[in-house]
C-alpha cells in the first residue's frame, strides 16, 4: 500500500482551498462583447458546488451512483464534478462533439442516473435515444432557468443544504471512457486516490507554482490530462481561464496572460510553423533577425554545454531576443514561464526553440489508466527528447520479453498509486493489461537511460514490419511529416509490404498560397489532381524526413486527399489519434493500386 498525502480526495482539496483562498479567482469565462474574462472566486464557486450537491442529493444520488455530463469545459462542468464527489458518487464526462451512439453506449454502460446536458440542441439530438435507457432517471439541461435546468436544481439545493461527504481514498471518483481506435470505448475507473496522488506528484515536480499562477484551459476536462490541470490548480488556489475555442486560443492567451500552460505538442508545433511561414513570406529584415536569433541561441546553447561562451554570439542573441523573441512571448501572453506538454511526443527541435526563447516545454507521459501522469520533466530534472523520470511514488519498468532479450527497449509497465482500478464491466480487458503485482501494461515501447529518464520509442500495437523484416513506428514519422506547414495530417502504411506509402491531408490554407503563385486552381479536389501539386508535396515530405529516418522508413508513394481526418467521419478519436483501421478501410483500394503499379 502506498503512503498517500492529504487531502486524498477531491472534496478535501476544494474545501481546503475555499477556506484558504476564498476571494482568489478560480475560473474565468470569456466575455466576448467586452473582450475580457469574468471570474468566479473560490468562495462563490464553493457555494455553487454546495447547491448542486444538495440538489443532486434530493434527486436521490448516493454513494457509487453515476452522474453523467455532456458538456465542454465551463464553470458549470466544474461545479457538477466537485458536487458529485461530495456525495461519494461517480462522475462520467462525455464530449459535446461525439457520436450519438457513443453517448448511448456510455450512458447505458455506466448506468448513469442523472445526466447533465449543456445545450438544448444536444438534448434534442439525444432525447429519443435516452428515453429507452431504463437506468437514467433524470436529465438536467444546463442552460436556461426553467424546470429541469441546472439553475432550478441549484435553487432547490440552496433551499435545503446537504453537508458534503469526504469520500474514502479508494472510492471511485470518475469514470472516463477512452475513445479507443477499435471497438467500444472502455470505461476507466479512477479512484479519489488515483486523481489526488497524481496532483500531489505533479505539484512536487513544480514547487514554484502557487496560488498566483494562472493558466488557459485548452484541453477538455473530459480528457484526463485536462482534468489533471483542473485539480492541480484548485489544489494550488490558482486561476484557470477557459479558452473559448481552438480557433481563438491566440486571442485568449492575450486576454488571460497565463503564467503556465498545460498543452499538447500540436499547440506549439502550430506556433513554430506559423512563425517560419510568416518569416518566409515577409523576408527582409524581420526574417534576418529571426534566423539570427534561432542560430545564435543554438550556438549559445552548444557553447554552454562545453562550458564556453562567445561575446559575439551573446550579442546577436540579445539583439534578436529584444526585437523578435520578445514579440513572440507577448503573443503568448507575455508572462508564460513554461508549459507541461503531453499526449504526443514533442519534436526536440521545437522544444529547443521555445527553451532558447525563454519558454521551457516540459514533456510528460501517461495515459487515462494512470490518472494521467507517470513521468514528467521538471525544472530540476529534464532532458529534451525524453518524457522525464517517474513522478511521485510511481515506478517504471521496461519489459524486454515482448520485443526480444537483445533489445534496448521494451514495453513500459507503470506502478504507483495513480494506476487505475480497472475497466468498468470489462474484467477480461482489465486482466489483459494488469500484471499480477499491480503494474499497468501500457502497450508503449520505451527505454530508461542511466539517469532514470524515460524515452518513448514506439507503440507496440501500431508498429508494423515491412516485407524485409524491418520494424516501422508510424506515429513518429507522421508527427514529423505534420511539422511541414503544407501538411495537416498523415498516415503511414506498409505492413508486410515492400515499402511504406502515405495518405496525406494537405493544409489548404498554406497550399493555396503556393497554388496561387504557380497559377494552379485553389479548389482542393482540382488542386490535388495536378501532377505539379503531387510532386511538390512529395518532395516536401521526403526532404522533411531525410535527416532523421532510414530509406526504408520514408514513404515512396502517396495518396493526396482533400477530406480531412475528423471526428465526424470517424477517422479520429476525441484525443485526435488516428483510427488506422477506419482510414485503411476507406482507402484500401487506392493503397492496393499503389503497390500494384
Amino acid at each position: 500500500m502506498y503512503k498517500l498525502m492529504k487531502p486524498d480526495n477531491i472534496v478535501g482539496i476544494l474545501e481546503q482551498t475555499v477556506s484558504k483562498f476564498p476571494q482568489r479567482p478560480f475560473l474565468g469565462i470569456k466575455n466576448k462583447q467586452l473582450k475580457q474574462y469574468d471570474w468566479i472566486s473560490y468562495a462563490d464557486f464553493g457555494k455553487r458546488v454546495d447547491n448542486v450537491r444538495s440538489g443532486l442529493s434530493q434527486l436521490g444520488i448516493q454513494k457509487d451512483d453515476a452522474v453523467g455530463i455532456i458538456s465542454n469545459n465551463s464553470t458549470d462542468w466544474a461545479a457538477c464534478f466537485f458536487a458529485t464527489s461530495g456525495l461519494d458518487a461517480r462522475f462520467v464526462p462525455m464530449y459535446e462533439a461525439e457520436l450519438v451512439q457513443v453517448w448511448k453506449y456510455i450512458i447505458s454502460d455506466a448506468q448513469i442516473k442523472v445526466l447533465f446536458i449543456s445545450k438544448k440542441e444536444i438534448y434534442a439530438k439525444i432525447k429519443d435515444v435516452i428515453n429507452s435507457i431504463p437506468t437514467l432517471k433524470k436529465v438536467i439541461v444546463m442552460e436556461g432557468d426553467g424546470p429541469d435546468t441546472l439553475a432550478a436544481l441549484e435553487k432547490k439545493g440552496a433551499a435545503q443544504k446537504i453537508k458534503s461527504i469526504q469520500p474514502e481514498y479508494s472510492s471511485i471518483c470518475i469514470l472516463i471512457y477512452t475513445s479507443g481506435t477499435t471497438g467500444d470505448p472502455k470505461g476507466v475507473l479512477l479512484s479519489q486516490a488515483n486523481i489526488t496522488s497524481n496532483a500531489h506528484a505533479a505539484i512536487d515536480c513544480f514547487p514554484e507554482l502557487n496560488e498566483n499562477d494562472i493558466s488557459l484551459s485548452i484541453l477538455p476536462w473530459a480528457h484526463v490530462f485536462g482534468l489533471g490541470e483542473l485539480v492541480i490548480y484548485c489544489f494550488l488556489g490558482g486561476s484557470i481561464g477557459i479558452a473559448e475555442s481552438a480557433a481563438t486560443i491566440g486571442e485568449d492567451l492575450g486576454l488571460v496572460k497565463p503564467t503556465f500552460l498545460t498543452a499538447v505538442p500540436r499547440v506549439f508545433n502550430k506556433v513554430y510553423d506559423g512563425l517560419w511561414t510568416k518569416m518566409n513570406e515577409e523576408g527582409g529584415l524581420a526574417k534576418t533577425l529571426f534566423v539570427m536569433g534561432v542560430e545564435s541561441s543554438k550556438k549559445k546553447r552548444e557553447l554552454a554545454a562545453q562550458g564556453q561562451s562567445s561575446f559575439v554570439t551573446n550579442l546577436k542573441f540579445k539583439i534578436a531576443d529584444a526585437i523578435v523573441f520578445k514579440k513572440i512571448r507577448a503573443k503568448l501572453g507575455g508572462r508564460l514561464r513554461g508549459s507541461m506538454t503531453g499526449s504526443a511526443m514533442m519534436n526536440p527541435e521545437i522544444s529547443h526553440f521555445f527553451w532558447d526563447m525563454g519558454v521551457p516545454l516540459y514533456d510528460a507521459y501517461g495515459l487515462t489508466e494512470t490518472s494521467p501522469g507517470a513521468t514528467m520533466n521538471r525544472p530540476t530534472k529534464y532532458k529534451i527528447g525524453s518524457v522525464g523520470p517517474a513522478m511521485g511514488l510511481g515506478k517504471i519498468v521496461i519489459d524486454k520479453s515482448v520485443v526480444g532479450p537483445e533489445a534496448t527497449d521494451g514495453e513500459i509497465i507503470i506502478y504507483g498509486p495513480n494506476v487505475m482500478q480497472g475497466y468498468h464491466n470489462k474484467p477480461e480487458a482489465t486482466k489483459a493489461v494488469m500484471t499480477p503485482d499491480g503494474g499497468f501494461r501500457t502497450g508503449d515501447r520505451g527505454r530508461i537511460d542511466k539517469d532514470g529518464f524515460l524515452f518513448i520509442t514506439g507503440r507496440l500495437k501500431e508498429q508494423f514490419k515491412l516485407e524485409n523484416g524491418k520494424y516501422v513506428f508510424p506515429v513518429s514519422i507522421e508527427e514529423d511529416i505534420k511539422l511541414n506547414h503544407y501538411i495537416e495530417n498523415a498516415m503511414i502504411y506498409g505492413e508486410g509490404r515492400e515499402f511504406n506509402v502515405c495518405i496525406i491531408i494537405p493544409d489548404f490554407a498554406a497550399l493555396n498560397k503556393w497554388a496561387e503563385k504557380n497559377n494552379l486552381p485553389k479548389d482542393p479536389v482540382e488542386l490535388l489532381k495536378k501532377e505539379e501539386t503531387k510532386k511538390f508535396l512529395g518532395n516536401e515530405i521526403v526532404n522533411q524526413l531525410k535527416a532523421n529516418y532510414g530509406n526504408y522508413e520514408i514513404p515512396r508513394k502517396f495518396i493526396f486527399v482533400a477530406e480531412p481526418f475528423s471526428l465526424e467521419n470517424g477517422m479520429l478519436t476525441q484525443t485526435m489519434k488516428l483510427k488506422r483501421r477506419v482510414v485503411f478501410e476507406k482507402y484500401k483500394d487506392q493503397i492496393d493500386k499503389l503497390y500494384a503499379r
